[in-house]
């Protein structure tokens, strides 16, 4: 363990000697740090946590009072292989939220930079979270979902195992997803279906707006125009100058193996 005069750590916390801590992490009491553990310059890490075996946390992150994190999947196939929990910068994970680290299938959980994951989440085994993304009060992940940039959850979501929500959509509160959610809109109801684009968090963004002018021209096109599936993305392929928003929808679109929620 590397600790300098600024990191300051409760003498009731119980850190594993080969643990690596950067300068200036604060440990409190209660927590726990097991061996093969990485924490970054300036982190903090809450009374009654569990840092565990394979967590990798970058700088400035923050683990609130009884979270678990890197612990070990809940998935029966899991044989105790070595795999890691991956923390980007000056996440906040909030009080009682659980992370698990991957299985063989991956080898890792990633959560991105700049992310919130509020209390009482679980991110499960072999995850991907992009930047920025915001999970709300007991939002449930199963293993192998895949949450692009910005995205935003709302309390209580349920998503199923392999399930892909693209960058800046947002998701109601309460509700279950089942199939991807692609990126730039806002999902609700039941059944849950496409709501509209997310135009406020695009404009909070600094997205432009031509850009959403066009967002909103490919939306149209692929969920209110009655074209199915295949026609819209033959449509939106098919024009003349494409922007990298509309690219990514195509290519999100193409990459789906659970099918894209309409």
């Amino acid at each position: 363990m590397n600790a300098t005069e600024t990191t300051s750590i409760h003498p009731t916390a119980i850190i594993d000697p080969t643990a690596q801590l950067d300068t200036g992490v604060t440990v409190e009491p209660y927590a726990i740090i097991d061996a093969n553990v990485e924490i970054g310059a300036g982190s903090v890490i809450g009374s009654h946590t569990r840092i565990a075996s394979g967590a990798r946390l970058g700088r400035e992150v923050k683990v609130h009072h009884g979270a678990a994190v890197g612990t070990i999947p809940q998935d029966l196939k899991f044989g105790g292989e070595e795999t890691l929990l991956i923390v980007g910068d000056r996440t906040v994970i909030r009080e009682c939220a659980t992370l698990n680290r991957g299985t063989s299938a991956h080898r890792q959980t990633e959560v991105g930079a700049d992310c919130l994951i509020m209390a009482y989440a679980h991110v499960a085994h072999d995850c991907i979270l992009g930047d920025r993304v915001i999970m709300a009060n007991a939002v449930q992940l199963a293993g192998h979902v895949t949450i692009g940039d910005w995205a935003i959850l709302g309390g209580s979501v349920v998503v199923h195992q392999f399930t892909r929500i693209g960058a800046h959509a947002m998701v109601g509160g309460g509700f279950r997803v089942t199939q991807d959610v692609p990126p730039y809109v806002i999902v609700g109801g039941y059944p849950l279906k496409i709501v509209s684009v997310n135009k406020i968090g695009l404009e909070r963004r600094d997205f432009t707006p031509e850009q959403i002018k066009v967002i909103n021209g490919a939306f149209r096109t692929l969920f209110r125009s009655g074209l199915n599936t295949t026609q819209a993305l033959d449509k939106l392929r098919s024009a003349s100058a494409k922007t990298a928003e509309v690219e990514h929808l195509i290519d999100f679109f193409e990459k789906s193996e659970r099918g894209v929620l309409r």
